[in-house]
């Protein structure tokens, strides 16, 4: 166990220390390189990936004996893998009997199992880049970095929080109160971490790992047996997850049933009776605000931590890059097409125009650029398909043929040439009047959106915070040449609860969210109550059980 800690102490002392500066620091590569990861790692992963298709997957764990599974790639590949089946109740109970001796365990014993999950998960970045893009329907290089390094940074992120919080605590110290005249009252006393008990992690379909790992991760640095319930449509990535961990567990001499996998499917959900269940005491979700709702009204006494849908805004006044703005903004709206909780929605425009680089453009040239600039972007088929993907769910294609009825078609939606065989959609844009609130409020989920003509810029800024506060919102931006603007922006935004980007042209964009430096999320507003990563995500993840006793004369 120590070699584990003392293998990865320097990677820990490091993230530890940016969480804290908030600076740029990556502990695991994001470029699928062989000159990083092995010459044969691409072809290493790929080949493990199809060798588990069509089987059973192998994992000990607590079973019924029997298997669930049936994932099907939104590119089209039936993957025919089957998992364990167990019971909430016979998941719990295992993991009941494995806390005891996870929870008992130091905190660095704790931390050095997860560093090493990490990292075997990091030297299998192809392999899991192969399992998220078949679930996820992201492109590979997004199912590469996304559910790769950058998920992986993310479950460092919480582990370095927790341990931050867990290092304030003394194991025990000598307490001395002055008696005056008299002898000073002397006690030992003695702090032991007690974690809340078993945690349950519910998984999405889009970002398998990128949502998962800071929950899991927290949950288990801080003493609790986590419980994985995937979505039925992504359950690879996490069984996984779950596989590595447990082959860790068990080499540190711990109950390897400290970390199970709780597959189902559509048919047989096991969520509600997980949720449920009088002995989990954590739960971390990922999901709709419908089934967000219904977890935090039934989960009383639990620990819930959720991050739920949003209505993201774009605000445009002013720009001093007209090209950069548009294409920025073009690349945005694409990225996995718009299956991304970051990804914006409405884009709030003054309808008398704005002031650019180029002049003053109206309301419909500045709708025109954003439009003109989605073609350019997805001009080139093979570009396309690498940067939209494909899409996860139907009921997302649906959604988009639904949308076509709610404004003026700026750019229509299509299917990606030569992507014969899975779902694809390139973005839906359309025009609205900002009196038009039914058809731009509700969050639209996939490659819809909307550019709302507003009174003023003012009234755009106010509209777009209004809805972040009463609606939800992960993320915001802003365009803006005026610096009082930018200043009651950054108010209204700060006051709903969400992170506000300004003046994006180049390479980063809206959806981008780096871990040890942005906070994702702010638990400030209805699209979550909880912040990944920030202290108050761990914390209280776990309690301090105190000894004390006189010391004898």
């Amino acid at each position: 166990m120590a070699a584990f800690f003392d293998t990865h102490k320097a990677t820990l002392d490091k993230a530890v220390e940016t969480i804290h500066s908030r600076g740029y620091w990556s502990a695991y590569p994001e470029m699928p390189s062989g000159k990083i990861y092995g010459e044969s790692a691409k072809d290493d992963g790929e080949a493990t990936f199809k060798a588990l298709l069509g089987k059973p997957f192998e994992l000990d764990q607590p079973t019924t004996g029997g298997h669930v599974g049936h994932e099907v790639s939104p590119f089209g590949l039936n993957l025919g893998i089957t998992y364990p089946e167990t019971t909430p109740d016979m998941a719990v109970a295992a993991a009941r009997a494995a806390m005891d001796g996870w929870g008992k365990a130091s905190a660095e014993a704790r931390a050095g199992v997860c560093l090493e999950i990490l990292h075997r998960i990091n030297r299998l970045s192809f392999l899991f880049a192969n399992a998220v893009m078949h679930t996820s329907g992201q492109a590979f290089m997004m199912a590469f970095q996304a559910g790769g390094p950058h998920a992986q940074d993310r479950g460092l992120e919480a582990v370095a929080y927790a341990y931050d919080e867990m290092s304030r605590i003394p194991s025990a110290v000598r307490w001395e109160k002055p008696q005056g005249p008299k002898d000073p009252l002397v006690l030992d006393k003695q702090f032991r971490i007690v974690p809340r008990g078993p945690a349950l992690v519910i998984g999405c379909a889009t970002f398998p790992t990128w949502n998962s790992y800071p929950g899991l991760f927290a949950s288990l640095a801080t003493g609790n047996p986590v419980i994985v319930k995937p979505h039925p449509g992504a359950i690879l990535p996490l069984a996984l997850t779950v596989k590595i961990g447990r082959e860790v567990l068990a080499e540190a001499g711990f109950d390897p049933n400290v970390l199970q996998l709780a597959a189902d499917t559509a048919a047989k959900p096991l969520t509600k009776e997980l949720v449920t269940h009088p002995d989990v005491a954590i739960i971390d979700f990922t999901g709709s605000p419908a089934f967000g709702a219904w977890v935090r009204e039934n989960a009383r006494g639990k620990l819930v931590y959720t991050e739920e849908a949003g209505v993201n805004s774009i605000v445009v006044t002013g720009t001093p890059s007209m090209r950069g703005m548009a294409g920025n903004i073009a690349f945005s709206l694409s990225l996995y097409s718009g299956q991304m909780c970051t990804a914006p929605q409405n884009i709030f425009v003054p309808r008398g125009g704005i002031g650019t680089d180029e002049g003053h453009k109206s309301f419909d040239e500045v709708a025109g650029a954003i439009a003109t600039a989605v073609d350019k972007l997805l001009g080139d088929p093979q570009r396309a398909a690498g940067v939209l993907g494909a899409v996860q769910s139907e009921a997302t294609l649906e959604r988009v043929a639904e949308a076509r009825k709610l404004g003026k078609v700026l750019r229509d939606s299509t299917p990606v040439e030569g992507m014969d065989g899975a779902r694809s959609a390139t973005p839906l844009v359309l025009a609205v009047d900002a009196a038009d609130e039914a058809a731009y409020l509700e969050e639209r989920f996939g490659p819809i959106s909307f550019v709302i003509a507003t009174d003023s810029a003012e009234d755009a800024i106010a509209r777009a915070a209004g809805s972040a506060k009463t609606r939800g919102a992960i993320t915001a931006a802003l365009y803006a040449t005026d610096e009082t603007l930018i200043d009651k922006a950054a108010d209204a935004f700060a006051d709903a609860g969400v992170a506000l980007s300004v003046n994006l042209t180049g390479g980063i964009f809206v959806n981008q969210s780096a871990a040890y430096s942005d906070y994702h999320v702010t638990g400030a507003n209805p699209a979550g109550n909880a912040c990944l990563c920030d202290s108050a995500f761990v914390a209280n993840r776990f309690r301090v059980a105190a000894m004390r006793r006189p010391v004898a004369a």
